[in-house]
This record gives C-alpha cells, structure tokens and sequence, in this order.
C-alpha cells in the first residue's frame, strides 16, 4: 500500500455501476473508522473538475482521441498534486471513481492503438497507480442503457454506441490480467448489495 495512505481505484464501462459501489464502499470504510476521500475522474480538484466537462460534454467528434489524452493527463495532474497525494500523505483512503485505466481504454483503444503514447504519458507526468483497482465488469449493452437513462448531459462517451462500450469492456479484462496484483474483478450483473459485499470482502483482505 501506498505509504502513509490507501488508494482505491473503480472501473467500468458506462453505467457498470462503479460509482455506486465507490459510494457505498466510502461509507462502509467510514464505519469501519476509516477517515475517506471520495473523488473522481475527471475532475476531483476545482481545476479538474472544469477540464470534466470539455472531456464529457458536447457532440462525439468535439476532439480528437489525441486532444482528449491531453486534456485528461492534464486533469489527473491536477487532481494528483492537489486532491491525491495530499490526502494519502495524510493517511487517508482515497476511493477514486475512475482513474488511469480508464483512459488506456477510453483513448488508448477509441482510435487505433494509442495505448503506448498512453502508457508514456501516464509514466512522465502521473507516474502513480492505485493501491487497488475494483472493476465492475458489467454486459455493454445493460450498461449503456443505464448510463443513457440518467440524462446527466455528459453522455458524450455514451453516444459512440455500443460498440465502443463493448471493447471498453473486453479491454478493461485484458488489463484485469495484465495487473492481476492490483485488480480485482467483481461481477456487476449481481443486486447492489451482493456487489457491494463482494467489493467489501476484496478491500478487508488487502487492508487486513
């Protein structure tokens, strides 16, 4: 674990749930005695969280996928100097909703392969993974249709259909495998609290 602090990472498709159980996990820490940031990506420091709606708001083809890698790395920046690495200093948990895995998906597969000018980015200016990743693998197509039902007005991702969701999700088990240290996959097809006591019992077991 990181030293001093635990981070804690969810990813998913669209609408896989991930922000529900990071939610819920907050809350089960928080009676467990722990002291908890919960945050998210984009976003999650007042810089970060004006970048969020460049990146998820507008018409599909607003950037380019190499714009949009940008403008992500330069939010998690942010989010890392000023929200991140503060609150791990102090000994908290940080449960983050989203992170850099999200964007070797969502960018390193949307246009070609730019997982490697990824990966370079990630390493030059983040250079910081979680402690543990919760991936909430979810069916695309369920997925979408939850996500397009909210009608938050940051469907922008969404709208690229069910196609892009689907190699979203087989990319997101590839990576599952590739770090089989830190991440762990939970069936998100199960009920709310069946999911979040599977996500509970991952957690106890790494923070003992």
């Amino acid at each position: 674990m990181t030293a001093g602090g635990v981070f804690i990472s969810f990813e998913g498709i669209d609408g896989s749930g991930k922000s529900t159980q990071a939610r819920l996990l907050a809350d089960w820490l928080e009676g467990q005695g722990r002291d908890v940031i919960l945050t998210r990506e984009p976003g999650g420091s007042p810089g970060a969280e004006e970048i969020r709606k460049l990146v998820l708001e507008g018409e599909p083809d607003r950037w380019s996928a190499e714009t949009e890698l940008l403008l992500f790395a330069a939010a998690r920046r942010d989010h890392l100097e000023r929200t991140i690495r503060p609150a791990l200093a102090a000994g908290q948990v940080v449960i983050c909703d989203r992170f850099a895995d999200s964007t070797r998906m969502y960018q390193g597969l949307r246009s070609g392969d730019m997982r490697a000018k990824v990966d370079a980015l990630h390493d030059l200016m983040i250079g910081h993974e979680p402690d543990l990743t919760l991936l909430i693998d979810m069916d695309p197509e369920l997925g979408l249709g939850r996500a397009l039902s909210r009608g938050t007005g940051e469907e922008r991702f969404e709208s690229f259909g069910s196609g892009l969701q689907a190699r979203m999700r087989a990319g997101f088990l590839a990576l599952a495998k590739e770090f089989p240290d830190r991440i762990a996959v939970i069936d998100g097809a199960q009920p709310v609290e069946d999911v979040a006591e599977a996500v509970q019992a991952v957690v106890a077991g790494r923070l003992g």
